[in-house]
Formats: structure tokens, sequence, C-alpha cells
């Protein structure tokens, strides 16, 4: 449930925003429901859990809470098309002027361990592009938020909304990294220390990573992997762009939310956009592989 009174922020942004910001509000309690009663309620209760395609974890509260995200999402934009992690992916987004991208719980790995970097995930494509983003934190209770031309903002608890904007730092050794906390990369760990990176904090969500980024607690995020999916950058990258941040995949071309395949398999490098050309260029010598592997999947429109 909200905060009884409802946030008074909410009557100050635009409608679709604040609906979106309720529904997320509303996903986030539910889904911390669940983390305390699993972690902090009757430990001879075991934690449910099952393994989808690729050995990624779900359980029931991603599911209750992709269900709350959904039901909200349907009710208030009858019209848009709806792209979830814990969904088939219909084709509808295909088609659609507008697709909702729904991850709702991002950092499952985090949410399954006790630990509080996991986050509810909503954002809009309009036209392919990220325009609106909603990504909340429960266990800290942080909520980030943006919309395309209205900037980056913060919400704290019950405290007002505060602007964000990335930092102004320049070189790699002074730049604060943020990485897996569930899935340490060799490569990661080699850039590290040829560029001299010596600040890194790990966290399991990548949404919280890129919100990092944009409020100034982190410059710079680099992920290999090519496992994370649409739904994985879309609201996020909204807030971090408007930030004045950056993402893009390992070769420093945009992020493609159109193509048939889900994934993002050309790695992805976010920065506080100062930082972006330093770091595509450690990870040029990388490139290559990332490029092949990418060029062995299907990317038909």
């Amino acid at each position: 449930m909200l905060p009884n009174p409802e946030p008074t922020y909410l009557a100050t942004l635009p409608a679709e925003l604040s609906a979106v910001i309720r529904i997320a509000l509303k996903a986030g309690a539910l889904c911390h429901g669940y983390f305390k009663a699993w972690h902090e309620g009757d430990h001879d209760s075991p934690l449910a859990v099952e393994l989808k395609d690729g050995d990624e974890p779900v359980t029931l509260a991603d599911r209750k809470t992709n269900e709350l995200c959904v039901s909200g999402l349907r009710a208030a934009f009858p019209e848009d098309a709806i792209l979830s992690e814990e969904l088939p992916d219909d084709g509808s987004r295909h088609h659609a002027a507008r697709v909702w991208l729904v991850d709702p719980i991002d950092g499952t790995k985090d949410f399954i361990a006790g630990r509080p970097g996991f986050a509810v995930m909503i954002g809009l494509l309009q036209g392919g592009q990220p325009t609106l983003g909603v990504v909340y934190q429960p266990a800290e209770q942080r909520l980030w938020f943006a919309s395309s031309g209205l900037g980056a903002y913060v919400v704290l608890g019950d405290a007002p909304p505060v602007r964000m904007h990335t930092t102004a730092t320049a070189e790699l050794t002074a730049a604060r990294m943020v990485s897996s906390a569930s899935h340490p990369e060799p490569m990661v760990a080699q850039v590290k220390e040829r560029a001299g990176i010596v600040h890194d904090q790990q966290i399991g969500s990548v949404g919280i990573k890129l919100a990092l980024i944009a409020s100034g607690a982190a410059d710079l995020y680099i992920n290999p992997a090519g496992k994370c999916k649409l739904w994985d950058t879309g609201a996020p990258e909204c807030i971090l762009h408007e930030a004045g941040g950056q993402l893009s995949d390992f070769v420093g071309q945009p992020l493609r939310y159109t193509d048939q395949n889900l994934g993002h398999d050309r790695g992805l490098c976010a920065s506080n956009g100062a930082l972006h050309p330093l770091a595509l260029q450690q990870l040029r010598p990388f490139a290559d592989s990332i490029l092949r592997r990418s060029a062995s999947k299907p990317h038909n429109p």
C-alpha cells in the first residue's frame, strides 16, 4: 500500500508518471513483504526458488509482484503493449507505439540472499526509445524516476524529490565503479586493473547500478556478460540519460529495443558521460570477442 497520506509530490508530476510511480510503490511494498517474511520471519520455512531458462532464479515474490505491475499498467494504459520478464513475449511490442517494460524484481539473487540490492522497475518505450523510467528499491525506501525532458529525480523515504546529475569525473583512476554482486566477471577485473580503478561497490540490480551513477554516487558500470534483457535497462536508461549519463554497448553503439532478440548481447557500458570515451578505449581489446558472440545470435527486426 502507498503511504497514508499519499506522497504530496505525486500531485505535482505528470499524470502518467504519477500513475507508474504508484504502481511501483505498491509493487515494492508487496515484494518487500515477501522479503521480510522469508528473511526475518520463520527461518524453518524454505524459500521456494525455481530456475528459468539460463538458470536464472524466480520466486513466488517475482510472480506476484509481476501480476500487480502488469494488472496496474493494463488498467491505466489499456492500449499499450507490455513486455515483462515473467511473461512470454507475445510479439505485441513490435506493432505498438508504446511499450511498457517490467522487471518486477531486478536483482532476484540479492533478494534470495537477503541483501537489499533488488528493485521494482517499470519503463516506457516510445518509438523504440526509453522515455520514462521508475526504479524503486523497497529495502532502502529509495525511488528514482525520470521522464524525457523533465529530468531525473531521487526520493529517499518521505523526503521530497531531489533532482539528480551525474558527476564531472573525467579520470578513470578517480572513477567509482559499480559491479555485480552475484556475477563477478574476469573481464571487469582486468579493466579495473588496467585503468587503475580502485573503488568498486557491488550490488545486484542493474537498475540500481545505473541509478547510482545518475545520482552521482557512482561513475561507471561495465557488463560484458550479454545476459541483460530489455527490461533490465529500459527504465534506468531513461533515468541515467536525463541525469546526464550515457549507456551504450561495448563498442559505443546505442542499445536497441526493437530487435526480435530480447537480450543486449553486445555488453553494457554505463557512465557519467564524461568517462564514456575513456571507458570504451579500455573495452576495445575485448570488443572483438563480444562482437563475435553477438554475430552468432539472430537480430531480426
